[in-house]
């Protein structure tokens, strides 16, 4: 995506899940653009040169002092970026088990967490709220169900906050497809690998994204990381039969091919697409 030279001068910015794939590159983009950044992650250290400060998101106790000294080090809050994520195979015909929570945890009560800590500083500056989503919150893919299902809630929560502080703190959503990273290894190593499903894209329009997002005159409400991107929001959102057929074409080429014979996960799936086509 093609965006305008980003200038985020003396800027203080708080980057969740600073330490993985997406967090180290936006500490590095948001630093170079001339901000000051402090990071949060279960793994305290730096990020490309920013200070990260050890945190829990899952740890209700742990998040307000640890949004707190991130504030008090940068001596206010300007911008709140969301990004921490976990993802894992959850097939929503099975019952809810630990990976389910703990997606949900991180991944929308994590996030709601540190918003809810943050706001005070952010309604005091006039900043922005930034959630990284993921275009499966509107266009979901079966076998993934956790990982859908709470950023479809956290794409919610965003909605409603943005009712409730909006005339003081921009807030928007940044939906990136599927991205190279450490977040996909236990859907892989199930065997339900997102390859000739899900598009892969690169790191840096994620990044450009959320820059875009915490820069532009007016915060968007929505933002999507690539052209493509744009046309499955818009397919998503205006022809979701549409949206479901294309998907449901997809899985069925690819169960047919035989790309999901090893995975225990989907044997639901593969028996059920066998009886039908016999």
């Amino acid at each position: 995506m093609t965006r305008r030279r980003a200038d985020l001068s003396g800027r203080r910015i708080i980057v969740t899940g600073a330490q993985g794939t997406f967090g180290r590159q936006l500490c590095a983009a948001l630093l170079a653009a001339g901000a000051r950044v402090v990071g949060l992650d279960r793994h305290p250290g730096t990020a490309a040169a920013a200070p990260v400060i050890g945190c829990d998101l899952t740890d209700p106790a742990a998040v307000e002092p640890a949004v707190r000294a991130a504030v008090d080090r940068l001596g206010g809050l300007d911008l709140l970026v969301n990004n921490a994520g976990v993802g894992g195979p959850a097939p929503a015909e099975l019952p809810p088990g630990e990976v389910v929570r703990q997606q949900l945890e991180v991944n929308l009560l994590g996030a709601w967490r540190a918003t809810a800590a943050a706001l005070p500083d952010l309604v005091a500056a006039r900043g922005r709220v930034v959630f990284v989503a993921s275009r499966m919150a509107v266009l979901p893919l079966p076998l993934a169900a956790a990982y859908g299902v709470s950023k479809r809630a956290l794409v919610a929560y965003a909605d409603a906050l943005r009712h409730e502080v909006g005339s003081h703190v921009g807030v928007s959503v940044v939906y990136p497809s599927m991205v190279a990273s450490p977040i996909h290894d236990s859907t892989a190593d199930a065997g339900l690998s997102l390859q000739g499903v899900s598009r892969l894209e690169p790191v840096e329009g994620v990044v450009a994204a959320v820059v875009h997002a915490a820069t532009a005159r007016r915060a968007p409400r929505d933002v999507a990381t690539t052209r493509r991107g744009r046309l499955e929001l818009a397919l998503a959102r205006h022809a979701p039969a549409l949206a479901d057929r294309v998907v449901r074409r997809t899985v069925n080429a690819r169960i047919a091919a035989g790309y999901l014979d090893a995975a225990p996960l989907a044997a639901g799936m593969v028996r059920r697409h066998r009886d039908r086509a016999g």
